[in-house]
């Protein structure tokens, strides 16, 4: 039984704390708009009510991932790295599981990283500009499916991966930086901006996909009681190494050379 005494009050506490997030944002873009161009807002009342939107959109969307998501995700990963799970009743359990026996946890992680991106609505806006821009030269599927695919499902698959094997984090930090620096060498200099927007970044996954992602990858890494977790920054560099690579030195895949 909810109690609804008890999420008002969750729900007003958050509405506080997102109304005091946003208010630098509002004082800079008004404090700018009237004393610095000293020119009237247009539509205040559309202006405001936009405004009403995002902090209750934000306060809901926030509620959501403290009651649900992130609950359901360290739930989802005990689950998937549960020993009875992993294993068939009376096989014999090794002392210290294979990196490799934990396949489902990287074939959902890939799964969960490609449907939430592929429908992520900032990554479809951003993938019809670049194809007006480009004169139809970038395709719009292709970008998506680019960043989804080989960009934020392969690099949600990795974080998962390296979360149970229990590498160090600066491993591969600095491989993936390596080989960005290479492809920005080669890649064509005009993909390069898109590259780095659609990655570095992280703009196109928006926050829907980052905390799709985020809550099983915080259960795999409670579950795992790993000291750090790094996904949002597999995400980010696979999709920059991915757009390099594909309108680079792939440029049949999603993009047309005129």
């Amino acid at each position: 039984m909810i109690d609804l005494s008890s999420v008002l009050s969750h729900f007003f506490d958050t509405l506080g704390s997102t109304v005091r997030d946003v208010l630098p944002i509002v004082i800079i873009i008004f404090g700018f708009q009237l004393a610095v161009l000293r020119r009237p807002v247009a539509n205040w009342d559309k202006v405001v009510l936009g405004f009403v939107y995002v902090v209750l959109g934000l306060s809901l969307f926030l509620m959501g991932l403290e009651l649900a998501l992130f609950p359901l995700g360290e739930s989802m990963a005990a689950q998937l790295t549960a020993l009875d799970f992993l294993f068939e009743s009376g096989e014999a359990i090794p002392a210290q599981v294979p990196w490799e026996e934990y396949y489902w946890v990287y074939l959902f992680s890939a799964a969960i990283g490609f449907s939430t991106t592929v429908a992520e609505p900032s990554l479809i806006a951003v993938a019809i500009k670049a194809n007006q821009v480009s004169g139809g030269t970038i395709k719009v599927n292709g970008l998506r499916i680019s960043v989804a695919l080989g960009g934020v499902s392969f690099g949600i698959a990795l974080g998962s991966y390296r979360i149970v094997a229990g590498d160090p984090l600066h491993y591969y930090i600095l491989a993936g930086y390596i080989v960005v620096v290479v492809q920005t060498y080669f890649a064509p200099k005009t993909i390069v901006p898109l590259a780095y927007d659609s990655g570095g970044g992280d703009n196109v996954n928006g926050d829907g996909t980052d905390c799709h992602c985020a809550w099983i990858g915080v259960g795999i890494y409670r579950t795992r009681a790993q000291p750090d977790v790094g996904w949002i920054w597999f995400d980010s560099i696979c999709q920059l190494i991915s757009d390099d690579h594909r309108n680079g030195l792939c440029p049949t895949v999603g993009m047309e050379r005129p």
